[in-house]
């Protein structure tokens, strides 16, 4: 520990670090969750971008991961992660075309919700040796992408079945958060009304971590892709489902100028912290002192209010920031400092900024 701080300190600010062990206990606990009621976890590794965490999350028993976009499962293959679902509509000849070559590489499925990007994807995988599974996505009340309804469904559900380049892989949601009865019996007569029509549904994915710990609510799903539970953050705190000490990601920062006595300045602006607020008071969580307040962000500034509290740092004090929404937060930096068992190290994020 005394060498883990030791390595703290020569850290250039501001910069992301990861506890290894928090984010192993993060994992350990959601998986036991969901093996005890039946439910496949495929985590969607928007949150953390790197291979190394997507392992630690499939030998825990993740039954492989989920990515919003090609880029990120390109690198995800790469580093040989073997089963990939791709959570988003895909367009466009150059977007097809790199999806032929990640299917010879991993098992791949996608999703579609219109018949748009089921004629791309059909087309661009008829003269290929297997079907592309494709999902069927579904809009339960988030009010996002996703068929409109159960009949709409089975629409869609026909043109894949009778596509020669696709296979029918089942449905797929981001639910609502706070209505899992509703989404049940949404899917239940989604299903229902393949399984009639002898369509095939053989995988029902739900996600979304705030909801995660009553997934099996949900009981028609037997999938759930959470993502942000591996590190948890601010928003997640504040919804009441996790602590300070589940928060792997923190933001380190320094005091780099303090104009008043109720103001102090850091050097971790809207660049690393992000804009999003998410319903919150401020920017962030000061794990040094809960009650200041990172009232505003410049690009390059932070600036908190200390007027409600005690704490008066000193130009040249670093901080640890809990940010609101760590997600976004693996997004803006190049590289996160990995710690683990004493130790500091500096990590590429392979998927950074891959929005294609």
């Amino acid at each position: 520990m005394h060498s883990e701080k030791a390595a703290e300190k020569v850290v250039e600010t501001p910069a992301v670090l990861i506890d290894i062990a928090v984010a192993k206990k993060n994992i350990a606990r959601f998986q036991k969750h969901c093996d005890q009621h039946g439910i496949a976890i495929r985590p969607h590794i928007k949150t953390h971008k790197l291979p190394s965490m997507a392992k630690l999350q499939i030998a825990a028993g993740a039954v492989g991961i989920t990515c919003q976009k090609i880029g990120e499962a390109e690198v995800m293959a790469n580093a040989g992660i073997e089963d990939i679902f791709i959570s988003y509509n895909i367009l466009g000849t150059g977007k097809l075309q790199r999806l032929i070559e990640l299917s010879k590489r991993c098992k791949l499925s996608v999703v579609a919700d219109n018949g748009q990007v089921i004629d791309g994807l059909n087309q661009a995988f008829l003269g290929e040796p297997f079907p592309l599974e494709v999902l069927i996505e579904c809009d339960t009340g988030a009010g996002r992408c996703g068929a409109q309804s159960p009949q709409e469904v089975l629409h869609l559900a026909k043109l894949i079945h009778n596509a020669c380049g696709l296979q029918l892989g089942g449905l797929m949601t981001y639910p609502p958060m706070d209505d899992q009865n509703s989404v049940n019996s949404w899917l239940s007569q989604a299903k229902d009304i393949l399984l009639e029509k002898d369509l095939p549904c053989p995988r029902i994915s739900s996600g979304g971590t705030p909801n995660m710990w009553r997934a099996q609510e949900v009981s028609i799903a037997d999938e759930h892709r959470s993502g942000t539970y591996i590190y948890n953050d601010r928003s997640l705190i504040n919804a009441g489902h996790c602590a300070v000490e589940h928060c792997a990601l923190t933001v380190k920062a320094t005091v780099i100028s303090r104009p008043t006595q109720t103001r102090a300045i850091i050097d971790a602006g809207s660049k690393i912290l992000t804009s999003d607020l998410l319903g919150l008071d401020g920017y962030g969580l000061i794990k040094e002192a809960p009650e200041a307040i990172i009232t505003s962000l410049s690009e390059e500034h932070g600036i908190i209010d200390l007027s409600e509290t005690t704490w008066s740092p000193k130009v040249g004090d670093t901080i640890n920031i809990i940010p609101n929404h760590a997600c976004v937060v693996s997004n803006m930096v190049d590289y996160v400092y990995l710690k683990e068992e004493g130790k500091l190290s500096k990590t590429l994020i392979a998927a950074r900024g891959l929005v294609t």
